[in-house]
């Protein structure tokens, strides 16, 4: 069973930042388009970044633009998401997602789109 396990979340101060990780398993991972999704307490999940399958490609919601960078490692099967300039607005849980259908160099914000999803990590940036 196709398994993602999220790692680096945690507390930091407004301003800081976090890298989270995301390693897959029980696929070929350069066969899936990753994103990175997030959902705060009382809110829907929202699309926060993807990453195509050549990790050449990338994708990222307004709200994150310029302060979040996804890169990937398909040696490593992991994918990463390097959060800068946090803001406490940034706090939420986030997940990581595989998309089978991507091609190498698409990306994709549906979250309808993603097939596998991680259990989540979460992220509280204080004031």
């Amino acid at each position: 069973q196709v398994q993602l396990v999220e790692s680096g979340g945690g507390l930091v101060q407004a301003g800081g930042s976090l890298r989270l990780s995301c390693v897959a398993s029980k696929i070929t991972f350069s066969n899936y388009g990753m994103g990175w999704f997030r959902q705060s307490p009382g809110k829907e999940r929202d699309f926060v970044a993807a990453i195509s399958r050549s990790g050449t490609i990338t994708r990222y919601a307004d709200s994150v633009k310029g302060r979040y960078t996804a890169s990937r490692d398909n040696a490593k099967n992991t994918v990463y998401l390097q959060m800068n300039s946090l803001k406490p607005e940034d706090t939420a849980v986030y997940y990581c997602a595989a998309d089978p259908q991507s091609s190498w160099w698409g990306v994709e914000t549906a979250e309808d789109e993603y097939q596998y999803w991680g259990q989540g990590t979460q992220v509280t940036v204080s004031s």
